[in-house]
């Protein structure tokens, strides 16, 4: 293999050393020199369309875009000149001049990557002040809200939406002061083709795309005396909650977690990796039942809702290879408000049940029509982890010195396989855990299938089990979804069970996770970190199998009698439904 050559240059004084080819924006960070950038994402977005990264090059005209420009033999690069400083002032002058700066009483305040630079750059009074675009905001959507007049035209949310996860739900629309990102036809995003997975909320910078806020209707629930408040916490909140408070990425803050929910006013703080358990146990009998009885092959996870909504929407001929069952925070809710309230000898009307997620996909699956039985929805209310943070912050918590609690009993027990459930791999993993006992007639030792883990977008293995090869493949991102899907629908798919997620990385880089800025991003693996969080909590469980969870066991006793039961179906399952596209 031809070794590529190497550049020598000179920034701010410092000798960089770099493959041919490389940015200056690149070089830059790899000797740890700080150029800003807004609109830049690494291979995501990288048009230099704000010019906040210029600086300027010895011997030329003009000043360069660190972004795009690439290094050349010999480049001296100064990022902190005179005129490179006043060029900043100047394009952070004229975007803040048509930016509504209510920075007091906006959702990213304290984490706005426009108004650290402002701060940064002593940017006190804006000088191009004058008319502003129109303010209209889209909040139609359960999940996600528009706030046009927040934001700066970076595009990060548009090549986000096209690049990452090919939907195109937005692009850039009108031209010159009339330009706004926003959808075709200047419909709502609720009815467009955006599918909830809120990826384009972590790239924005400012506060023009965030989650529908459902902290004030809680606030209301809680201080209600006459109803019991249940929340249950989905893996990756313990994975994320503690960056919102200082705390190292994918530091795991369980017992602090469940300590400040209590403290909110919750009466019962379960662990959704019980619903999860629930979840494998019902997955893992569908996808035998379907090997051995000839049935719908490849078999498809379905406890993403972004997932879900993007098949409706693009492969509703395809809905048959997705797994009837609920996703786990769903599946919970229908347990606490039958089961549970028999055991408790209290009216389900009376439980209010709070899912605290990674997503905010689950704010429009609690909405489906199916997801209620008995006349009860499953789910009351969804929060994100930034909304649980706010909260705890609402409530003057010190969430760094909380004390640490254990989950309540009896709904607190859950196993090793429900905690990966919130990365990439950790559906597929569990479900093999138990379907590869069940097949095989023994407890195996051997569990951990490392095959279906890592970063790849696309995981593929081979596995013999009870003397059959099964094919799986594990696919994180709808962009690798969209082929995975093609290939079946065209009769050219080599699986036989597939878990999809729609979130690179899966659940603990949801759409309602912790937002990291895009240098962060760059110079952070914040998914392997997340990931690592989670794989040490399966670690350390003394039950790592969701079929001997006790909990589990007890509950299908008392009440399902067994995985795939009629009354499984009825509180555990659900079908799926063609969804109309919006045809640009």
């Amino acid at each position: 293999m031809e070794e590529k050559k190497m550049i020598h240059l000179v920034i701010d004084d410092v000798n960089v050393e770099v493959e041919e080819g490389t940015t200056i924006l690149s070089a830059a960070r790899k000797a740890n020199i700080d150029i800003p950038t807004l609109c830049f994402l690494k291979d995501i977005n990288e048009n230099g369309d704000c010019r906040m990264c210029v600086v300027e090059v010895e011997g030329r005209r003009g000043l360069a875009t660190s972004c795009i420009q690439k290094v050349e033999e010999g480049m001296i690069v100064h990022t902190h000149s005179k005129d490179v400083v006043e060029v900043r002032k100047m394009v952070l002058d004229l975007t803040l001049s048509n930016h509504h700066r209510d920075c007091l009483t906006c959702i990213r305040s304290g984490n706005c990557e426009l108004q650290a630079l402002a701060i940064k750059y002593n940017v006190q009074n804006v000088k191009y002040d004058g008319e502003k675009t129109k303010n209209v905001v889209d909040d139609k959507s359960p999940s996600i809200v528009r706030d046009f007049k927040k934001c700066i035209l970076c595009r990060r949310c548009v090549s986000t939406c096209k690049k990452v996860q090919e939907i195109g739900a937005i692009d850039c629309t009108g031209r010159g002061f009339d330009s706004c990102i926003s959808t075709a036809g200047d419909i709502s995003l609720n009815d467009s083709n955006c599918v909830f997975c809120g990826q384009c909320i972590e790239a924005c910078p400012t506060g023009a795309l965030h989650e529908k806020d459902d902290t004030e209707k809680l606030w209301e629930k809680l201080y209600d005396k006459d109803i019991i408040k249940i929340a249950q916490t989905a893996p990756a909140v313990r994975a994320g909650l503690g960056e919102e408070f200082g705390e190292e990425i994918g530091y795991n803050s369980e017992g602090k977690m469940v300590t400040a929910l209590k403290r909110l006013g919750f009466d019962k703080v379960f662990d959704t990796n019980t619903g999860a358990d629930f979840t494998i146990m019902e997955e893992a009998n569908e996808f035998i039942d379907r090997v051995q009885g000839n049935k719908t092959l490849p078999m498809i996870t379905s406890c993403c809702p972004a997932w879900v909504r993007f098949a409706e929407k693009n492969f509703p001929d395809e809905l048959s290879h997705l797994s009837s069952c609920k996703s786990p925070h769903q599946m919970f809710g229908a347990i606490l408000k039958s089961y549970y309230a028999k055991k408790l000898n209290v009216d389900p009307n009376k439980i209010f049940v709070v899912s605290i997620m990674p997503c905010i996909a689950k704010k429009y699956e609690i909405t489906r029509p199916e997801m209620e039985e008995d006349g009860l929805r499953d789910v009351d209310c969804v929060i994100t982890t930034r909304e649980l943070a706010r909260m705890i912050k609402q409530k003057d918590l010190d969430f760094n010195s909380l004390e640490e609690s254990n989950f309540d009993d009896p709904m607190g027990e859950a196993t090793g396989a429900g905690a990966i459930f919130g990365t990439t791999g950790g559906v597929m993993e569990a479900a093999l855990r138990t379907a590869a006992d069940l097949l095989e007639g023994t407890d195996l030792k051997e569990i951990e299938y490392t095959q279906v883990r890592g970063e790849k977008l696309l995981k593929e293995a081979k596995l013999n089990i009870a003397g059959k090869e099964i094919k799986i493949a594990v696919v994180s991102g709808l962009k690798t979804a969209r082929k995975i899907m093609n290939d079946i629908k065209n009769g050219k798919s080599k699986y036989d069970f597939i878990e999809i997620m729609a979130c690179p990385g899966g659940c603990i880089m949801g759409g309602g996770q912790p937002i990291k800025s895009s240098k962060i991003r760059w110079t952070t693996d914040v998914r392997k970190e997340r990931a690592d969080s989670l794989y040490s909590i399966d670690e350390k469980k003394a039950i790592r199998k969701s079929h001997q969870n006790p909990v589990l066991i007890q509950i299908y006793k008392e009440f399902f009698e067994k995985p795939g039961s009629e009354k499984a179906h009825k509180y555990l399952h659900t079908d799926y439904k063609k969804q109309e596209k919006y045809n640009y």
